[in-house]
C-alpha cells in the first residue's frame, strides 16, 4: 500500500509539474491531438486520397482566416486592457498624492493629468490636490472636480475647465489667460491677483468668488452668477458682463477700471450716475 501511494504521489507531482508549464502542456496536447486525428484520417488517405486533399486545403484556408480574426481580436483586447490598466494606474497615483503638500506630489500629479489627457480622459478627480507653481497650460479638465484644490502661482494658459467644479479652489496669482471656464462651478474660488485676460466665464457660478486685484481685461462674464463676488481693485477693461446675475453697483464701485466694459443698460446707467470716473476712465 505504501509503494502504491508513493507512485501515485510521484505521478501527481509529475502531472502538476507539466500543468505548471503552459508551453509544455500545449505541446503535449498538440502532439496527442495530431496523432489522434492522423490515426482517424488514415482510411481516407488510403481509399480516397485525391478528393481528401482539396478538403484539407479548404479547411486550411478556413483555419488561416480564423487565426487572422482571432489574432486581431486578441491583439485589440490586449491593447485595450493595457490602456485601461495604464489609465487606472495614473488615477491611482493621483489618489496617492492627494493631500500630500510637496513639490514632488504636485509635479507628479500634473504628469498624470497630462498622461490621462493623451488617453482622451478629461474628467479627473482632483479634489484637495496640491498643485501650486505647476505648468497646466492647454490641459483639458472639462467636467473635472477640483474642489478645494490648491493651484496658486500656476500657469493655466488656454486650459479647458468648462463645467468643472472649482468651489473653494485656490487660483491666487495664477495665469489663466484665455482659459475656458464656461459653466464652471466656482463658488468661493480664489482668483486674487490672478491673470484672467480674455478668460471665458460665460454662465459660470462665481458666487462669493474673490477677484481682488485680478486682471480681467476683455474677460467674458456674460450670464455669470456673481452674487457676493469681490472685485476690489480688479481691472475689468473691456470685460463683458451683460446678463450677469446678482451684480450690483456696490461691487463694481470697488474696481480699478471699467473702461469700455459692457453691461446691461440698467447697470450701465447706475454706474454713469454713481461712479462715472470708472466707466469713462
Amino acid at each position: 500500500m505504501g509503494i502504491l501511494q508513493k507512485r501515485l504521489k510521484k505521478a501527481s507531482e509529475f502531472f502538476n509539474s507539466i500543468i505548471e508549464k503552459p508551453l509544455l502542456t500545449s505541446t503535449i496536447v498538440l502532439v496527442f491531438v495530431t496523432i489522434l486525428v492522423l490515426a482517424l484520417s488514415m482510411p481516407y488517405y488510403v481509399k480516397d486520397f485525391d478528393s481528401f486533399i482539396p478538403q484539407v486545403l479548404a479547411e486550411a484556408h478556413g483555419m488561416i482566416f480564423d487565426i487572422a480574426v482571432i489574432g486581431i481580436l486578441i491583439f485589440w483586447l490586449n491593447k485595450n486592457g493595457e490602456t485601461r490598466q495604464r489609465i487606472r494606474t495614473y488615477k491611482d497615483e493621483i489618489d496617492d498624492f492627494r493631500l500630500w503638500e510637496s513639490e514632488e506630489a504636485a509635479f507628479r500629479t500634473v504628469g498624470n493629468i497630462k498622461r490621462l489627457n493623451r488617453h482622451k480622459i478629461h474628467e479627473i478627480n482632483l479634489v484637495n490636490c496640491y498643485l501650486p507653481r505647476t505648468n497646466l497650460n492647454y490641459v483639458n479638465l472639462t467636467g473635472s472636480n477640483l474642489n478645494s484644490a490648491n493651484i496658486s502661482q500656476s500657469s493655466l494658459i488656454e486650459s479647458n475647465l468648462e463645467s468643472a467644479r472649482l468651489n473653494q479652489t485656490n487660483f491666487e496669482n495664477s495665469n489663466l489667460n484665455q482659459a475656458n471656464l464656461r459653466s464652471a462651478y466656482a463658488s468661493g474660488a480664489n482668483f486674487k491677483d490672478a491673470f484672467l485676460i480674455k478668460a471665458y466665464f460665460e454662465n459660470a457660478f462665481l458666487i462669493k468668488a474673490n477677484f481682488c486685484n485680478a486682471f480681467l481685461m476683455e474677460a467674458d462674464l456674460k450670464g455669470c452668477y456673481l452674487m457676493g463676488a469681490d472685485f476690489e481693485n480688479a481691472s475689468l477693461y473691456k470685460a463683458d458682463l451683460r446678463g450677469a446675475k446678482g451684480l450690483t453697483v456696490e461691487q463694481l464701485s470697488k474696481v480699478k477700471t471699467l473702461y469700455l466694459a459692457r453691461f446691461d443698460d440698467e447697470i450701465l446707467e447706475q454706474l454713469k450716475t454713481n461712479v462715472p470716473e470708472l466707466v469713462g476712465a
